[in-house]
């Protein structure tokens, strides 16, 4: 693996080192490619969009219904109404959905591992169309995605429907491969309005033992490679790496492309390890292509959060947010109900990375934050707990119904509504925004638009929340999120954080919600090497007392429109090594679940039936092999749906939030 080549980007010339930093994170300098737009800002800006959402292409989404491809995905994120799955007889979407406010950016990252068999099974004249893996899943979508897609997945070896070295699949993935960058690059606003962003793009899929190793992979420009790493050509995450530095980085192309590392909750606890196996040695130099390689983390997203565990003994009670209960993808597909494995989380990252560091001088894992969807209906950015359509991708889970009160809800309850990828940029172009997710200056949310903005350094005034010039300060006198401290000006000295946040004002008809808190979390090694953390309320009054009114979701209580508070590490230890992150947390709402169980008339201090069965308790929940032989709509038990209503496994209320990258300390 060749390790240490330079990339071209903002800030990024990685020479002898890979975190040489920037002076003052380089606000004002415009980069290679970036000043077109008309709506440039020196001191950047916050853009909103989705790097995770699958269309038609993917082979999940396909088996599930979903009939639209890149396109219009893309039309739906600059804001245009889009049909959604079900269909009726004749074809026609029982469903709707448009987004009240456009996207920044976004990207189609479909499953380049199928590409091929998606299309051969898809088109009568194929030479693959009558095989019986392809009539299986034209026929059997269940069936398909647990004897078809998953084994071939997990495996890394070509299903038999493309001949017999895949000759035929690969083919037919190099005509989708050419038509996913037209796509992203017919959408692309490249004149001076800059309205929207859209980046060509895919997702490598690997669960090399049902485990997660899924990376979105995101180019800078319209130069890409001819062929995308799959699987079945890049089994292992440096293989991967590897062909996308021959292919793009190292070819002279002026090609440039990251990686980005999603749901590693889903991992059980391997995905910061090599290859996902922990027996595998570590030496420096896979550690710097790493961090290279792969600059950004996936915080959030309809699978759960991927920050931390408060079920694994997290000293956080706000950890257990959306708190997905599948250690990975082979207890998803099975429905296995299982707790959370430690290593999985970006705190776990974050503590190895400084580890890392300290044995091998290198922290591979000094992520940038992001979050995004997941989506699987050619529907990016719908995360909106009030319109939520359902994840769309299992087709072994819930199917949506055309009366919403037959099924009662529209998807596990287990999924959330997924999230938002936040940068802080120049303008919305390709270039500002990769070069903002290399440097590092990101967030991510878990819907809102929530607006997050967080500085440190050694001298910040006790009044700059006050001050007009917060943000040229914020720059001039320390570093942004996703940076490293300057060095300690004097041995007396202490950093000083300055943690902003403002609201998301939503929309006239549907206004956002206050913001309750901001924290900051602190992690670092001690003097006896282990990873503490310790999470502080900067703001005084933190415990306000908000709430929901469950019968109505009607919040109550109040909040503020915006936070900005300086905060001062008092026990801050130059010795050691140390990152810091913001989170920003909302007044609690309704999660979506409770929402439409509410819309489809479901009384629950009511139900027309009892309670008698350990399978539809909430402590079991609804899982659907454990009590695959009994029957929750018996006339002596609730109904299904009353039960997923009535005891959902959830949470009934949420705090919706903002993380944004660390900063970072190194003696």
């Amino acid at each position: 693996m060749k390790a240490g080549t330079t990339r071209t980007a903002s800030c990024a010339l990685l020479f002898s080192t890979i975190f040489a930093a920037c002076s003052n994170g380089d606000a004002g300098v415009r980069p290679p490619g970036v000043g077109h737009c008309d709506d440039f800002d020196a001191l950047r800006q916050p853009l909103f969009g989705d790097l995770h959402v699958h269309t038609s292409l993917s082979y999940d989404a396909n088996l599930s219904g979903t009939r639209l491809g890149p396109r219009t995905a893309y039309e739906f994120a600059r804001g245009n109404r889009i049909d959604i799955t079900p269909y009726d007889e004749d074809g026609n979407a029982l469903r709707t959905l448009q987004l009240e406010r456009p996207l920044d950016f976004a990207a189609a990252t479909d499953h380049s591992a199928h590409f091929g068999s998606v299309a051969l099974c898809r088109d009568p004249d194929s030479v693959a169309y009558a095989h019986p893996e392809c009539q299986q899943f034209r026929t059997d979508p269940e069936g398909a995605f647990l004897t078809l897609v998953l084994p071939f997945t997990f495996s890394g070896d070509h299903p038999a429907l493309c001949g017999d070295a895949g000759e035929d699949c690969i083919e037919a993935g190099k005509e989708v491969w050419l038509d996913v960058q037209a796509a992203a690059n017919e959408a692309n606003d490249q004149s001076p309005a800059c309205n929207f962003t859209s980046f060509v793009a895919f997702e490598w899929t690997a669960s090399p033992g049902g485990n997660n190793m899924h990376r979105n992979v995101v180019f800078r420009s319209a130069t890409v490679p001819s062929v995308p790493p799959d699987p079945f050509n890049a089994k292992r995450p440096e293989a991967m790496w590897q062909m996308l530095r021959d292919d793009c980085i190292d070819a002279g192309t002026g090609c440039d492309v990251i990686t980005l590392a999603h749901n590693t909750n889903l991992s059980a606890g391997t995905y910061f390890q090599r290859s996902g196996k922990e027996d595998l040695p570590l030496d420096a130099e896979y550690l710097r292509e790493r961090a290279v390689m792969e600059p950004a983390i996936e915080i959030y997203q309809q699978k759960g959060s991927s920050e931390c565990a408060r079920s694994l003994g997290a000293p956080d009670e706000f950890c257990g947010f959306e708190e997905f209960p599948y250690p990975n993808f082979t207890a998803l597909s099975l429905d296995v109900i299982g707790a959370p494995v430690a290593g999985g989380f970006a705190r776990d990252a974050f503590g190895r990375g400084m580890e890392l560091e300290r044995d091998f001088g290198v922290n591979p894992f000094r992520y940038a934050v992001i979050a995004g969807t997941d989506a699987h209906m050619a529907n990016p950015g719908a995360v909106a707990e009030y319109d939520h359509p359902g994840n769309g991708d299992a087709v072994s889970r819930v199917q949506v119904s055309a009366d919403p009160l037959e099924q009662g809800l529209v998807d596990d309850p287990y999924f959330g509504s997924g999230g938002l990828a936040g940068v802080w940029a120049e303008e919305n172009s390709r270039e500002a925004i990769f070069d903002a997710v290399v440097r590092k200056e990101t967030f991510g949310t878990s819907g809102p638009r929530i607006v997050p903005r967080f500085f440190a350094g050694w001298s910040y005034p006790e009044d700059i929340c006050d001050r007009a010039s917060l943000e040229s300060e914020g720059y001039e006198s320390g570093v942004p999120m996703g940076r490293e401290l300057p060095s300690q000006p004097e041995a007396s000295a202490v950093p000083i954080f300055v943690a902003f946040a403002r609201q998301d004002p939503g929309t006239e008809g549907r206004p956002g919600t206050p913001l309750q808190r901001v924290q900051i979390i602190k992690g670092w090694l001690d003097d006896g090497g282990e990873v503490q953390t310790r999470v502080t309320d900067v703001t005084p009054d933190a415990d306000n007392g908000a709430g929901v009114d469950l019968a109505t979701c009607e919040s109550q209580g109040t909040g503020h429109a915006s936070l900005c508070h300086r905060w001062v590490d008092e026990d801050f230890d130059p010795s050691q090594r140390a990152y810091y992150y913001l989170r920003v947390l909302e007044n609690p709402t309704c999660r979506w679940s409770v929402r439409q169980c509410l819309e489809n008339g479901y009384d629950c201090e009511n139900p027309t039936t009892n309670l008698d069965s350990d399978c539809c308790d909430p402590v079991v929940g609804l899982n659907r092999t454990a009590c695959a032989d009994v029957a929750c709509e018996n006339t002596d038990l609730l109904t299904e749906h009353e039960a997923r209503c009535c005891l959902p496994p959830v949470e009934l209320t949420i705090q919706e939030r903002a993380w944004t990258s660390p900063i970072w300390y190194t003696p």
